[in-house]
């Protein structure tokens, strides 16, 4: 296994890593939209979502790969009435073929943000 960090994407606040390859997939932690140089969270889902997805974009970058390359996603949301809203920013960082995607309400997420992001990448 290989750790994975960028100074682009928020540092992790556990005992986990920002992301890790174990041969030729990239797993990255779920990424909420904290912005890594200011540490603040944006308002608002669709500044969210962006901040989010940015984060996840810089880690795979960090990998050497691209989010072309991204083949699965679980999207964590808040409220389900904001799928729409997710779904347009979430369209904007992916092109056909689409990585396959869960998305799943979950009640609370860490720093009560809107949304969390994890990929699993391919990096063959």
């Amino acid at each position: 296994m290989k750790e994975i960090k960028t100074d682009n994407a928020p540092k992790a606040i556990g005992p986990y890593s920002q992301a890790i390859v174990c041969k030729d997939l990239l797993f990255t932690s779920g990424q909420i939209p904290i912005d890594p140089k200011t540490g603040n969270i944006s308002e608002g889902v669709e500044a969210q979502a962006i901040q989010a997805f940015t984060n996840v974009k810089n880690l795979v970058e960090a990998s050497g790969a691209d989010m072309s390359k991204v083949v699965k996603t679980t999207v964590f949301i808040k409220n389900m009435d904001d799928f729409a809203k997710i779904n347009e920013v979430y369209a904007g960082f992916f092109t056909e073929p689409y990585p396959a995607r869960s998305c799943v309400e979950a009640a609370r997420l860490p720093k009560d943000v809107l949304l969390e992001i994890e990929t699993v990448v391919s990096l063959d």
